[in-house]
């Protein structure tokens, strides 16, 4: 039941993911129409939000049984009395799952219009409001208080403060404007704060704008997943590699008890304060971060002793987390993806460097744990068999919690290889819409199903450094 239109590459992309999957093995298991059926499902789930909404608990503050009461209350609040449950996941026993009710195909579209951003326009699909600096263009007379229907520029293509636009527009709901249009498009420079008020988005999610901000932390389930996979103790020395915005480095620091101590690093000196500032918010003091270069973290000479950042010593960590610069074509919902195929396949050789980094600052026996928020093979798969065939002292290891499918076929690894990966697949449950009756009527156990399957794109493997040199 598709409501929006499947997601649009540019031609080159397109062709290349084609390739993709409708590879040889790919083929041979699954048979030419099986296979083609998949990847159209996939392109259509990625236009589309998941199911639900993902909520980690920070466990060092509060229990998941007090959070969940919260919460509960709060949607009640902000639904109007609608009963939505907040779900306990039976193996991930630090999240809340909140059903996303929607497509909702009755609303009623005003003659005011707001047209925002596509990267706005996602985020109100996933929850969110309006914020100013989203808004590309109004009708010419919007005034504070108006009821406005609220669109989004999928392929960027509208004028800032046009007064109309009649380019590829996506109805995402109605809401109340904050303020006018001059005040919106005032001369004096950008405005920040609230611009539109939702009160009928098309999917109806919990907005999270400063609700329980210390007890809670907004993440998609297979992001959750990795860190459980990474499972760090007490005491240990963590390397999360490519950390921000800190929602992994986090939860491995707060899985640790926040014991031991957890080095983040991103080469972006804005991200690397967004780490601090979480890690601050979470009241989590294990969390050390530096704004340093992945690829340059392996030190060839000797360190200071008191020298605390990066670059370090091989074998200098019990665990690391490489969850990678890539592609993010697992991202949902996205309408329009608009990097090249140079922009795509340029992630490969950059997560290759890193990795190698992450092996030799492994200590022998070390965990290493290497994951992406896309679809494709060439960064998944293909570097997986690329790391077992580079690094003799590599080892695949089994993932636990196991939530997600089995690896894809087409890198050349055998069947026991791809059931040790993990790969969250949105095409492996049919695009469904979910309203309040059919949410009273659905069993726990199916929604927690459907929370596993129908969340974005993600890819996960395990390694075990063995001992010997």
């Amino acid at each position: 039941m598709s409501f929006f239109p499947k997601i649009s590459f540019q031609y080159e992309v397109e062709e290349y993911l084609t390739k993709v999957f409708r590879n040889k093995e790919l083929i041979t298991a699954l048979g030419t129409q099986e296979a083609e059926n998949k990847y159209q499902s996939l392109l259509s789930h990625l236009s589309h939000p998941p199911s639900f909404t993902t909520v980690r608990v920070n466990t060092r503050l509060a229990s998941v049984k007090h959070v969940k009461k919260l919460l509960f209350e709060e949607i009640q609040k902000q639904f109007k009395g609608l009963c939505v449950p907040v779900l306990e996941h039976p193996k991930l026993q630090d999240i809340l799952l909140i059903p996303v009710i929607g497509p909702r195909r009755d609303l009623k579209k005003h003659a005011s219009e707001v047209i925002v951003g596509a990267q706005c326009g996602y985020a109100v699909l996933r929850g969110a409001h309006v914020y100013v600096p989203g808004i590309v263009s109004t009708s010419r007379f919007v005034k504070a208080g108006d009821l406005v229907s609220v669109y989004s520029d999928i392929e960027g293509k509208c004028k800032r403060g046009a007064k109309e636009f009649d380019g590829v527009k996506v109805f995402l709901g109605n809401g109340i404007s904050e303020l006018s249009r001059s005040e919106i498009f005032s001369s004096t420079g950008p405005l920040k704060g609230l611009g539109v008020r939702m009160i009928e988005p098309v999917y109806l999610s919990p907005s999270f704008d400063s609700v329980l901000p210390s007890h809670l932390f907004l993440q998609n389930l297979p992001s959750v997943v990795v860190s459980h996979i990474v499972n760090p103790q007490p005491g240990e020395k963590v390397l999360d590699m490519c950390a921000a915005p800190g929602g992994k480095t986090t939860h491995l620091a707060t899985l640790m008890h926040d014991q031991g101590e957890v080095i983040a690093m991103d080469k972006i000196a804005n991200k690397v304060k967004k780490i601090k500032q979480n890690a601050e918010l979470l009241q989590l003091n294990c969390i050390k971060a530096f704004c340093y270069d992945g690829t340059r973290a392996l030190s060839v000479e000797k360190r200071e002793d008191k020298q605390e950042g990066p670059p370090f010593l091989p074998e200098s960590f019990d665990r690391i987390l490489l969850d990678a610069p890539c592609s993010g074509m697992g991202q949902r919902p996205n309408m329009a993806y608009s990097s090249t195929l140079k922009e795509v396949t340029s992630y490969q050789p950059l997560q290759r460097k890193l990795f190698t980094v992450a092996v030799k600052l492994l200590k022998p026996g070390g965990v290493l744990v290497y994951s992406t928020c896309t679809v494709t093979l060439s960064e998944n798969e293909e570097q997986v068999a690329w790391a077992l065939k580079t690094f003799p002292c590599l080892q695949l290891h089994p993932q636990e919690p196991h939530i997600g499918g089995e690896g894809m076929k087409g890198a050349g690894l055998s069947v026991d290889q791809l059931k040790l990966l993990q790969r969250f697949d949105p095409s492996a449950v049919t695009l469904q819409g979910m309203d309040i009756n059919s949410l009273q009527d659905s069993r726990e156990d199916d929604l927690i199903s459907l929370a596993n399957k129908d969340c974005i794109g993600f890819f996960i493997a395990k390694f075990i450094k063995s001992n010997s040199k």
